[in-house]
């Protein structure tokens, strides 16, 4: 009976964007006619703005959509590697390749493509991903003809990317590649209106994977209010999704001891309100609260437990922390 309840009140529709806001009803309607064309997107915004939510509502709401969504983090892998995981790689093309492997572009196959976090893309290797987006083909490493590929583009950054061009960090030439529809991402503290609303929609989906039906209390409502979120939407969910995780009530509250606009810690937090602190906190809760099952925790976090995984050696969390 609660799930049922809890299930009325989730969102429908296959989009995470909440828009009260005026400035993201304007970008919600652009976007709804932007995504019916194959035009290349660049999607611009501080970190933790849902630069990748909004590139797959605009997939979703493409010609496109039947067909496959892959994301990238330019940021997140080496040169050398990167090179192989966009373009594929033949058997035997370097030490270690052991089979023939496709890229994220053929992944991609008439379906979309996206490029997080561009702006971390190592220079050489600017210079074949223009060539492809350019001619429409790619060349696997180690392969003797190209392969022709059909993909649309969309391309994030949380760094004015113009900038980089005239500090010689990125291609110019690919940088006009990129920005031929470009959309800017507000933070979420000149939008001050989507706030609750996205705290109601995290807690909804926390409550259908908890079945609990939490709810907001005025003086959290309050709280929320006044902080200044400079995590943006990312930090406000790590935030919900870890004061419901170690609340025993369903009327949420807010932090002990801590004042409206104040860092959003809680009681075993490190206080300093860095995003990774945050999150380090948010999985020793979770797991606190699982009794160290990993695959609980992650199911309840929306993540796999080979991430909790990852994450439990990136943080250097201990076993007696999670049962402590």
């Amino acid at each position: 009976m609660l799930r049922k309840v809890i299930e009325r009140l989730l969102p429908s529709g296959d989009s995470d964007i909440v828009a009260e806001s005026a400035a993201m009803k304007n970008i919600m309607s652009v976007m709804k006619e932007v995504a019916k064309s194959d035009i290349t997107v660049l999607l611009s915004g501080e970190s933790g703005t849902g630069k990748e939510v909004v590139a797959r509502f605009i997939h979703m709401n493409s010609l496109r959509a039947d067909r496959p969504f892959v994301a990238i983090n330019c940021a997140a892998i080496s040169e050398n590697l990167l090179e192989s995981e966009l373009f594929g790689h033949e058997k035997g093309a370097f030490t270690g390749a052991l089979e023939r492997r496709a890229g994220k572009f053929e992944l991609a196959g008439r379906g979309t493509l996206l490029l997080d976090e561009i702006s971390e893309m190592a220079y050489p290797l600017q210079a074949k991903l223009l060539r492809a987006i350019q001619e429409r083909e790619i060349d696997r490493i180690g392969g003797r003809s190209p392969i022709p590929v059909d993909v649309r583009i969309i391309a994030t950054t949380n760094k004015d990317l113009l900038s980089e061009v005239k500090k010689g960090r990125f291609r110019e030439d690919l940088y006009y590649r990129l920005n031929v529809f470009p959309i800017k991402l507000p933070p979420l503290r000149e939008r001050r209106e989507d706030i609750l609303p996205l705290t109601v929609f995290f807690l909804n989906k926390l409550s259908n994977k908890m079945s609990r039906l939490f709810k907001l209390s005025d003086e959290l409502k309050a709280y929320l209010m006044k902080h200044n979120w400079e995590g943006n939407t990312r930090e406000l969910e790590n935030f919900i999704y870890r004061i419901a995780v170690i609340s025993r009530a369903e009327v949420l509250l807010p932090p002990a001891g801590e004042q409206p606009g104040g860092t959003a810690v809680s009681v075993n937090a490190t206080r300093t309100g860095r995003i990774k602190d945050m999150e380090r906190e948010l999985i020793v809760e979770t797991l606190k609260k699982m009794g160290g099952n990993k695959t609980r925790a992650a199911e309840l976090l929306g993540k796999t437990v080979r991430t909790i995984r990852n994450k439990i050696k990136e943080y250097n969390i201990s076993n007696e922390e999670i049962s402590g």
